[in-house]
């Protein structure tokens, strides 16, 4: 097992990239992490707009497995999240989904005690530990840290969980895993840009699946596969999600390419992960129980 720190961090998913650790499929690494402003704002006097721009949204890693390769699957256990003792939250006056309907700009210290989030003295909520960003290096350039894409990144999922399981396509050798952004708890969509902001650290098992065709993340949870996409804008990030979920299907079903069609349309619920990104993320869920008889899988791992 390997521990990495969370001052190696990155700010880019890129190709040039080195691994600061290397594992061997099916070991298991933690990634200690910072909160999504790099832990720069500590109270409720400190605004967003004092922090440093440049070390927004760091991901620790980036951690190499041994025989990844252009052409797999990088396997990614959550096995746990932990979390830091409190969270940030920032309204800013000209970000989010609603930026017209806030009064400025506002931090709230949220403190995270006994599994609760405290918002403030009469609400408190269950935390629900995610991880905003996970990723591999993509096929070719820099992308940063805060844009969600086919390589994984920022895609604030909120069902990237402990107990779940990540697929990411893998274009680099070591696939070059990089892990940050957690949060205590969010709702899906983000509309304020954020959601308790935290510290943290993630301990995840990475294995491989070799030679298996992916074009986008895929996370399965007990009772579900979820297909996430992203495109600049809504309309585009939920039409991609269905082409992809369509393609997933058809490839594990013997039905046509209508009976896919008319089953997405029965039982797959299109969801909204974030649209506060400079991408928009959405998810199509894909129930297993539905598809029971057919035994829908991603394949054996090695």
């Amino acid at each position: 097992m390997v521990k990495i720190k969370a001052d190696q961090a990155i700010y880019s998913f890129s190709p040039g990239n080195k691994p600061v650790a290397t594992i061997k499929p099916g070991e298991i690494a933690i990634f200690e992490t910072k909160d999504c402003f790099s832990n720069q704002i500590e109270s409720e006097d400190q605004l967003f707009e004092s922090a440093d721009w440049s070390t927004i949204n760091p991901a620790t890693g980036p951690l190499a497995v041994e025989g990844a390769s252009k052409g797999d699957v990088l396997v990614v256990d959550i096995l746990d999240i932990e979390t830091a003792k409190f969270g940030v939250m920032t309204a800013v006056a000209d970000m989010g989904a609603i930026p017209h309907l806030l009064d400025g700009s506002e931090t709230k210290i949220v403190s995270i005690e006994g599994g609760w989030a405290k918002f403030n003295e009469e609400l408190k909520f269950p935390v629900k530990p995610m991880v905003g960003v996970i990723g591999t290096a993509p096929a070719e350039g820099d992308i940063p840290c805060g844009t969600p894409g086919k390589h994984g990144g920022n895609m604030d999922t909120k069902e990237i969980r402990k107990g779940t399981r990540l697929y990411l396509p893998v274009w680099q050798e070591g696939g070059l895993l990089a892990i940050g952004d957690l949060h205590a708890l969010q709702a899906d969509g983000e509309v304020l840009f954020c959601g308790v902001e935290v510290a943290g650290r993630v301990t995840v098992k990475a294995d491989l699946l070799k030679n298996t065709d992916l074009s986008t993340p895929i996370l399965e949870t007990e009772d579900f596969f979820y297909v996430i996409g992203s495109a600049e804008d809504l309309d585009e990030a939920a039409k991609v999600v269905m082409e992809w979920t369509h393609a997933f299907l058809k490839q594990r079903l013997p039905l046509t390419n209508n009976e896919v069609g008319m089953l997405m349309s029965l039982v797959c619920d299109l969801q909204i992960s974030q649209i506060v990104d400079p991408l928009i993320t959405c998810r199509m869920a894909i129930p297993k129980n539905a598809f029971s008889p057919y035994k829908i899988s991603l394949g054996e791992r090695e």
